[in-house]
């Protein structure tokens, strides 16, 4: 049985830690991704983005990996201190957001939910609402989230295309109104040189990032980040090998897209099919 290691406040990062030990007893092994996963029945990849930092995977994978390598709980109780981490992925976010402020172009994908940049104050407001703010701290989020959007004013803002599944210009707010003001102001934007908008439709099926919206900055050094994002947390993904995997399922998604034009015309057919305003 491998040596079972203590968890103490001396161990790392909570989620490089998690990482770190599935990688050593793998290695330990001298297995490889795709041997794990014919030998526990899950796809190998999975393993590739759980030891890479880019997932934590579930406590069902979590809990068959304890049991194939041997250490009873061991990565359960990691697992769990990664995925109730806060304190890292704020960190994480801060860090994203000071990147983001510099970055010379940005490309985005939507499963489900506008990206910020995008958001009028009503469809923020609505979306943070949902995640549990209330009060004073959700207002505080809505008005930071209204000033991220002038990041694509001015001459100089940075090029900004976002590819959205046909499944967040499905999802409309409670209040018509607003859906309508959110729809007509993405209409605008769609129209700006510097922004490009294209539609992902559900017909196109499954693809590689199907799970996760994500964000790519190209900074000024020339590098390219990725982000990943959910309603609870995101993760910053910097390692080379790790970008240019999510930068080609990217790539592979937008050829299944339809073209700005049609992006366009799609978002102002999703218009149309609103109630009109009540006359006054």
């Amino acid at each position: 049985m491998p040596t079972r290691r203590a968890v103490t406040g001396r161990s790392r990062e909570p989620r490089a830690r998690f990482a770190e030990e599935l990688r050593s007893l793998r290695t330990r092994r001298g297995e490889s991704l795709r041997q794990l996963g014919e030998r526990l029945g899950w796809d190998w990849s999975l393993f590739g983005k759980m030891e890479n930092g880019e997932t934590l995977g579930g406590p069902e994978v979590v809990e068959a990996l304890d049991q194939y390598y041997g250490t009873p709980g061991l990565l359960l109780a990691l697992w769990e201190l990664a995925i109730n981490d806060q304190t890292q992925f704020r960190e994480r976010y801060r860090r994203y957001m000071a990147l983001e402020a510099t970055a010379t172009s940005l490309w985005h994908f939507a499963v489900s939910v506008l990206p910020g940049l995008l958001q009028t104050p009503a469809y923020a407001r609505e979306v943070l609402a949902a995640g549990s703010l209330k009060g004073p701290e959700l207002e505080q989020q809505v008005q930071a989230r209204m000033g991220r959007r002038t990041l694509l004013d001015g001459d100089d803002a940075p090029p900004f295309r976002t590819i959205l599944s046909e499944a967040v210009l499905r999802t409309p707010l409670r209040d018509a109104a607003a859906w309508r003001e959110q729809l007509e102001y993405l209409g605008e934007m769609a129209d700006r040189g510097n922004v490009t908008l294209q539609v992902l439709p559900l017909s196109a099926g499954m693809h590689g990032l199907v799970g996760t919206d994500m964000w790519f900055l190209r900074l000024p050094d020339g590098r390219t980040v990725a982000y990943s994002e959910s309603t609870y947390r995101g993760d910053l993904i910097e390692e080379n090998a790790s970008v240019e995997r999510l930068q080609r399922a990217y790539d592979a998604m937008r050829d299944l897209t339809l073209s700005p034009v049609e992006s366009r015309k799609f978002a102002l057919c999703t218009l149309e099919e609103l109630p009109c305003r009540p006359s006054t």
